[in-house]
């Protein structure tokens, strides 16, 4: 069960005008269920992406990065799931290869202009020829409305369809932002995280969109963490068709200040959506650490935090164990943390502070503030004026339950 997620309401999530969106039923794992999803892009927009830093990372990553770098236009993205064509060397290639020629031939476009996406188990062969013969059913449904139904065809542990739509005034009009991800398991940022798919109706030349999905990625999807895992098939995709007439034309431009806020709230949204929606996650938690003298030191020391199986369990039991919170700090790797200057909290409560229990804390008032589904553990330094929030969840038996059963 997520963490207060609720699936999306479909009337929420505008169209973007230059895009449509169709599923379809492949069979690529499991009978009887979504498992495709074509993204068709009018021409003329532009595209840009990040993706994982896992060196095992997948064939559909590999050929994304090749089609975006051969900079010929995308017009369509398709992705799969139930299989991650990941570990799969040269004949996961070829694979791909097949789906994204036979999509091109179906819309009469390039292969190049097709980015693949997969999601699902590794080390297992891509059933490219079912994914091939859904494609004419992905086509026949596409429709500029069926941002939820994508949504739910991309999910695999997911409990809940992730979709987030936003519309923002700028000088030359309104701009329409709507996005989906999916993601629940093996999440830890490095670039991006698990299959985010983003699109507005501005125009935006390739290299200053490449530029906003860096600045979005790096203060959403690359500030959660579910279990530290970084999966071998990360990707996070920002496409802007200019079909709306308003043009963000370079960073300095004061309209792209607006743009980037209003993409980030979606990213942040569907980032945090992610965590909340971790592997049997029953708590959402984030974790500040304030004073610092750099903002990487102070990821350092969150990412300890949210990474400790050990705290994490004690999250999932509402014990606050403060002493592995202070463990993870100490082991950070902040060589000269001037421990007796460090202070803890647990939402508002002073837990720890001079190198030891804070001497007004209770204890009663740590397991009243970790028995909430959502609470915040905040850490100040005392070193700078640095700060650097995260988003993670709990660690408890249905994560290990969910992840013993993946290929059952």
């Amino acid at each position: 069960m997520a963490v207060n997620l609720l699936p999306p309401e479909p009337l929420s999530l505008h169209p973007v005008a230059g895009v449509e969106l169709g599923v379809a039923m492949a069979g690529v794992r499991k009978q009887n269920r979504t498992d495709l999803l074509v993204m068709r892009l009018a021409p003329g927009g532009s595209v840009a992406g990040v993706f994982t830093r896992n060196r095992f990372c997948a064939a559909p990553v590999v050929l994304a990065r090749e089609h975006l770098a051969a900079g010929r236009g995308v017009r369509a993205l398709v992705v799969n799931t139930g299989n991650a064509n990941a570990g799969t060397g040269d004949d996961g290639l070829r694979r791909a290869r097949l789906v994204c020629q036979a999509l091109a031939e179906a819309l009469g476009c390039e292969r190049e202009q097709v980015l693949p996406f997969s999601t699902g188990v590794i080390m297992e062969p891509l059933p490219a020829e079912r994914i091939v013969a859904a494609l004419p059913a992905a086509l026949a449904d596409l429709g500029a409305s069926n941002w939820a139904q994508a949504a739910a065809a991309i999910m695999t542990t997911d409990t809940v369809p992730k979709a987030r739509s936003a519309q923002v005034p700028l000088a030359a009009g309104t701009v329409t932002i709507t996005g989906i991800a999916k993601g629940a398991g093996m999440i830890h940022p490095d670039m991006a995280t698990m299959l985010g798919f983003l699109c507005c109706d501005a125009a935006l030349p390739q290299p200053v969109l490449q530029a906003l999905l860096a600045e979005v990625a790096d203060e959403s999807f690359n500030c959660i963490t579910v279990d530290g895992d970084t999966s071998t098939n990360d990707a996070l995709v920002l496409a802007a068709t200019g079909a709306c007439g308003v043009r963000v034309a370079h960073v300095s431009d004061p309209d792209y200040a607006r743009l980037r806020n209003a993409l980030r709230e979606v990213a942040i949204w569907l980032a945090q959506a992610i965590v909340r929606d971790g592997e049997g996650a029953t708590k959402f938690v984030t974790v500040q650490v304030e004073a610092g003298r750099s903002r990487e030191e102070c990821r350092r020391v969150a990412y300890a935090i949210a990474h400790s199986p050990l705290v994490k369990t004690a999250f999932f039991a509402s014990d606050p164990n403060l002493g592995r919170i202070l463990a993870a700090i100490g082991y950070a790797g902040i060589a000269d943390l001037d421990t007796a200057a460090v202070e803890l909290y647990i939402d508002d409560v002073p837990v720890a502070a001079g190198g030891g229990r804070h001497p007004d804390y209770r204890e009663e008032q740590g397991i009243a503030a970790m028995r909430k589904d959502e609470f915040a553990v905040r850490v100040v330094l005392n070193r700078g004026a640095a700060a650097a929030r995260l988003w993670t969840c709990d660690l408890s038996f249905d994560y290990v339950k969910i992840n013993a059963e993946y290929r059952t």
